[in-house]
């Protein structure tokens, strides 16, 4: 499909940050981290447990700010602002990763706890500017292609990374340390210089006038918002749903490179890993978007929470490199296929003329639930000393999830 300059633009903001998701929060950090608070005196289950209190309470700042500036966005001239806002924090504070003593973990932290909250800030208003840049007969397409340009272009910045890190201290005069810096400091350069386009070109097209005490109005538009949606019981059912099972998705995500790193897969390895699950993900992503048009949305969406049920319990068993292929194969399976159907599913459940509205609790449940599974996790793992309990645990929110979905009965095809 031929997209649009405005297509275009939006698109590459996918490229762009997806690469801080592929090296900063799913591999190179949380090993650095591990290593750095293992050379302190760290165990390997507390820095898993750390690691998962840190995304928890990024998460959770981010969902709390979300109703109020979602809804302060729909006047004209606040989306673009906000965005750019969360994108200079994002990429500012990935940046300063690079110069923070590896000594200083509670910094390090820190720093990367602001790093999760621009990265997810800023998607709030990336995703809200897809109505400004297309329209409905286009939408699905541009927003799929944004997807898969994220899935590729989200492995070159972590090529590059990957490569200095083997490299060193062999070839490159780098010591164990030095290479992730680098590595961080390669993806906020990445990050900014393809959000260029985004920051350039796209601009807000569809918002309401501003008013007098913005604030105090959006306040009450979130109030009408939630009583409307309590009006679609399916739609609402489905957003409980949807807040358990992705949850888990959530979790597994950030919490895979850790847990590999507890089974004792070396880092190399585990990056190389995590490299081949992003192109297991892209076609995968396409073939299941296939799979939903011949068998409907709903069956995969169960056919996926499925797969992820099983990932749980084969963690629990895991025990080798071989182990941990595998499982990171089943994850890039169903990993994009499961976002992306969430997301059409549910458009097919609500009222077209208040989709922004109703897209906008659908952000906020899926942020607020990418706060449970990692504190979940971090706690089981505190408490009994063994990390594979703690991946068990999240099992639970694919199974309520998967049983609350079965009462979603929508009064209109939902494909």
């Amino acid at each position: 499909m031929k997209l649009t300059k405005l297509e275009r633009s939006w698109a590459l903001y996918d490229w762009a940050n997806s690469a801080y998701t592929m090296t900063v929060t799913t591999t190179v950090f949380p090993l650095y981290f591990k290593a750095a608070v293992s050379d302190l005196g760290v165990t390997a289950s507390q820095s898993t447990a750390y690691w998962g209190f840190a995304n928890s309470i990024a998460t959770f700042l981010v969902a709390f700010l979300a109703p109020i500036l979602g809804t302060l966005a729909d006047y004209f001239g606040f989306k673009k602002r906000f965005f750019m806002i969360f994108l200079a924090m994002g990429v500012t504070a990935n940046l300063v990763l690079g110069f923070v003593p590896e000594t200083q973990w509670i910094l390090l932290l820190f720093v990367y706890i602001l790093t999760a909250i621009g990265f997810s800030g800023s998607n709030i208003f990336y995703d809200a500017f897809l109505v400004d840049v297309t329209d409905d007969e286009r939408m699905d397409r541009v927003s799929t292609y944004g997807y898969a340009l994220g899935y590729i272009g989200s492995t070159i910045p972590f090529i590059i990374a990957m490569a200095i890190i083997l490299l060193s201290p062999k070839v490159l005069p780098f010591d164990g340390y030095t290479t992730p810096k680098i590595a961080f400091i390669l993806t906020a350069v990445w990050w900014f210089a393809f959000s260029i386009p985004m920051v350039k070109d796209v601009k807000q097209v569809h918002g309401i006038p501003r008013e007098a005490n913005p604030i105090k109005n959006s306040f009450k538009r979130l109030g009408k918002t939630f009583k409307n949606i309590k009006l679609h019981k399916p739609a609402f059912i489905f957003l409980i749903a949807y807040f358990f099972y992705i949850d888990g998705v959530d979790t597994i995500i950030k919490m895979a490179t850790s847990y590999g790193s507890d089974l004792g897969v070396d880092s190399n390895t585990l990056l190389v890993i995590l490299l081949v699950t992003q192109f297991v993900a892209f076609p995968s992503a396409l073939v299941f978007g296939q799979l939903a048009h011949k068998f409907k949305g709903k069956i995969m969406l169960y056919a996926a929470i499925i797969v992820y049920t099983g990932i749980c319990i084969y963690a629990y068993f895991m025990t080798t490199t071989f182990d941990f292929w595998v499982l990171a194969i089943l994850v890039g399976l169903v990993q994009g296929g499961i976002q992306a159907i969430s997301r059409s599913y549910f458009a097919k459940l609500i009222p077209k003329e208040n989709s922004n509205e109703f897209f906008g609790f659908f952000n906020i449940f899926g942020k607020f639930a990418a706060i449970m599974g990692p504190a979940i996790v971090g706690y089981v793992t505190l408490l009994t000393g063994r990390s594979n309990y703690g991946v068990m645990s999240i099992v639970v929110l694919f199974i309520i999830g998967g049983i609350v979905l079965t009462f979603v009965k929508p009064h209109q095809q939902a494909n």
